[in-house]
């Protein structure tokens, strides 16, 4: 032989045996006699599968230098290094994948490589199984261009349009064919943006056409036999493949000539770390991404928050926009879903407010039909028939015989898209519509209707955030003779705010913040990572809870508060919510054990509606201390501390019409500062709720309601708690004062005495 095996390294002898006729590496002889031999693959004509010949091949070679240790060794221990090197030789012989296959459809593998509606017809069947409509086709052409050409384009499409596996295809499709080396795949969090890439992953394993068409990439993956482990010792002709297969990434294997060759896919959530994504290759070079992809980067938790959508529209324009790096301009396609007037979605579909994105809005329905009588008729029988749970038949049976006078006038985007229990797509969308009105024209017509009644007293956020009396944080305004304070208690952290009144009920806003403090310019409850129990590591929740409100306390109640006159002012009263969870017990431990005895005091927000008995008809026992819609009733059971009860919906009411009053007037609260943008968390939490006028008993009260489910509005209760207790402190408001006068009993000395006793 010209060359002898024998003498060469492992991964040479690999090199070797992909490039070189076999029969020239172990002679003509050899080989015919190991074609058959036990144990191996046989192809139709007789030759053992190549990759199996391979191994065996590299084991005999290493078998017969075997046969002569270098060593010197001898015995038991020669056996031993022989064993060693074999395993070695078997597992460098088993992670080299051998050849590629060709590939499959050369004209079908080109026509697709500028043709991104052919790539998604040709290879996703069964994903795109319906006739394209015309907004699928401008999505598909935006895609195509941002991935060839570059430039921004953000669209928004229907629920259920396939706007997400429009994305994943195209990521496949900017890298499969080199388009892009680097796409970055940005959800509306991490957990999305993971999900979408699992998708993308299941393709590359199990896509029979793509692994056909594009052998230098799927193959290599479908050798790991899905054990992501392998990877890294994967590989081909003797050199490393480099694959990488994570939960938040893929790199595609580093094969010559493999236009994918070291491409990657990296996914983020939009609130996570984004800014300097970049990854480093085996061979030095550092790539950053060419390409994003952002598909519905909002919640509908962060649509209905106005700082949340300004903080990711910052992010859209500052982080995500400059991850391609100094000097470079990337590509971008943004799929979104109006959910609110004024989100995210919308400001960024507006081409006056970011014409960069070309932005455009689809629908399901662009023209409803005209006949709405029939459609009035066909609600009542489907209405009927789902009490009875009998479906839709018979109506869909209404519409088959009216259908031609029922279709009139409507224009459907997507006339293919329909249930197997419905006849056509107009059908579908009036049932969606019929479903929920509300739901269908935020997710299916990007056209939310508004949330609530329009209220002319009820103030957006802009507007609280904006009411700024100009004094500085921490700082109490000339003519405040009350400071007050409430703790809202939650298990994670503790929400409080402290706010100064005159005696007419004008107020100001002079701090708030967290136990333990929060270095997130916006942050969430249940994205809150500094917590009471990392505060407090070796005590459960209620001593977790105690721990901290020792450490705010200490922090508040124990200094003075700078009046403008320079007139040192103390927290008058504390209030502290003792309705959270289990944490009842503890609050009043903590208020009687506390070194601010005297001024804490637990507190219960009552949820008093117009069902409800108003507090003003309580009768009041002796002992007893009443005010506007607040009482502290005797103390009873075990607990040897008193408490305030005190009616939610009213002080809501109360504090919100303090916000409307203009500066300088009377009952009047403002924030503190300058900048309106400092507060926009804080004016978040104030406009978690809304109101509703209700009836009952005879009388009309307002009713608060959270806008979303699981919305903060923590700030809010601290603030109505703040306002509660300066109506403790004697605060007094003309107008409710009148309303609720009535005439004065006589008070008895032993009440007396034992209200001093009480500490009142």
């Amino acid at each position: 032989m010209a060359i002898d095996p024998r003498q060469l390294r492992p991964g040479e002898l690999c090199r070797l045996l992909n490039s070189t006729p076999l029969g020239e590496v172990i002679g003509e002889r050899q080989l015919h006699r190991h074609r058959t031999r036990a144990g191996f693959r046989v192809s139709a004509d007789g030759d053992p599968a190549r990759v199996d010949l391979i191994r065996y091949v590299a084991w005999l070679v290493v078998a017969r230098h075997e046969r002569k240790p270098e060593s010197g060794a001898e015995g038991y221990q020669a056996y031993r290094e022989r064993k060693a090197r074999e395993a070695r030789a078997s597992s460098l012989s088993g992670r080299d994948i051998g050849e590629l296959p060709e590939i499959a459809d050369r004209a079908r593998n080109d026509r697709a490589r500028t043709d991104f509606r052919f790539f998604c017809e040709a290879y996703f069947p069964r994903t795109f199984r319906l006739t394209w409509s015309d907004d699928h086709l401008k999505v598909i052409a935006k895609i195509e261009t941002a991935v060839l050409e570059g430039g921004l384009f953000a669209m928004a499409m229907p629920r259920g349009s396939g706007k997400t596996s429009l994305c994943e295809v195209a990521c496949l499709w900017a890298m499969l064919y080199g388009h892009r080396d680097f796409v970055a795949l940005i959800g509306s969090d991490e957990e999305h943006a993971s999900q979408m890439l699992d998708s993308i992953k299941a393709e590359l394993a199990y896509n029979d056409l793509l692994a056909g068409d594009f052998p230098r990439v799927c193959y290599p993956i479908r050798a790991l036999d899905g054990i992501t482990q392998r990877s890294a010792g994967q590989l081909h002709a003797g050199r490393q493949t480099l694959i990488g297969w994570t939960a938040k990434e893929i790199v595609l294997p580093t094969i010559e000539g493999s236009p994918a060759s070291g491409a990657v896919i990296r996914v983020a959530g939009i609130t996570g770390r984004i800014r300097g994504m970049k990854f480093k290759r085996a061979d030095g070079q550092s790539v950053r991404p060419s390409l994003v992809l952002i598909d519905d980067p909002q919640t509908d938790e962060s649509a209905r928050s106005p700082s949340q959508c300004e903080a990711r529209e910052r992010v859209l324009a500052g982080a995500i926009l400059g991850l391609a790096g100094p000097g470079q301009k990337i590509a971008g396609l943004m799929t979104l879903t109006v959910v609110r007037p004024d989100d995210l979605a919308d400001r960024i579909l507006d081409q006056i407010k970011h014409p960069q994105w070309q932005g455009e809005r689809t629908r399901m329905v662009y023209a409803f039909p005209s006949d709405e009588s029939l459609w009035s008729k066909y609600a009542e029988v489907r209405a009927a028939e789902l009490r009875s749970g009998r479906g839709i038949k018979a109506a869909t049976a209404f519409y088959k015989r009216n259908r031609k006078a029922m279709d009139a006038g409507a224009v459907i985007a997507w006339p293919q898209r329909f249930n197997h229990d419905e006849l056509s797509a107009v059908q579908h969308a009036m049932n969606l519509r019929l479903q929920d009105e509300r739901a269908f024209y935020a997710e299916y017509q990007n056209e939310p209707l508004p949330e609530v009644a329009a209220d002319p007293d009820t103030l957006t956020a802009d507007q609280i955030a904006a009411k700024l009396g100009g004094h500085k944080r921490g700082e109490v305004p000339i003519g405040c003779s009350h400071v007050t304070m409430f703790v809202d208690v939650q298990g994670k952290a503790l929400f409080w705010l402290i706010a100064a009144w005159a005696e007419d009920f004008t107020g100001y806003v002079v701090d708030y913040g967290t136990e333990p403090d929060q270095t997130a310019g916006y942050f969430t409850l249940r994205d809150i990572r500094k917590t009471l129990a990392v505060a407090a590591p070796r005590a459960g929740v209620e001593g977790a809870i105690y721990a901290g409100l020792g450490s705010l306390c200490e922090r508040t109640l124990g200094r003075e508060w700078l009046r403008d006159d320079g007139a040192a002012l103390r927290i008058d009263r504390c209030l502290i919510d003792a309705n959270w969870g289990s944490s009842t017990d503890v609050i009043y431990q903590f208020c009687k054990q506390s070194a601010h005895a005297s001024v804490l005091l637990p507190s219960h927000g009552r949820y008093v509606g117009a069902g409800s008995i108003p507090f003003s008809e309580y009768k009041r026992r002796p002992g007893e201390r009443t005010g506007l819609n607040w009482r502290v009733p005797l103390v009873t059971g075990k607990r040897a501390v008193r408490h305030v009860v005190f009616d939610t919906n009213y002080w809501k009411s109360f504090v919100h019409a303090r916000l409307a009053v203009p500066m300088g007037d009377p009952g009047s609260l403002a924030l503190f500062g300058h900048k309106p943008e400092t507060h926009r968390l804080l004016a978040d939490h104030l406009t978690a709720e809304y109101r509703v006028k209700t009836e009952g008993r005879g009388r009309t009260v307002d009713e608060w309601k959270l806008r979303v489910a699981g919305l903060d509005n923590h700030w809010l209760d601290c603030l109505v708690g703040s306002a509660v207790a300066a109506s403790m402190q004697g605060a007094v408001l003309l107008s409710t004062e009148l309303a609720s006068r009535r005439p004065r009993r006589r008070i008895r000395l032993s009440e007396l005495q034992g209200m001093k006793r009480a500490g009142w």
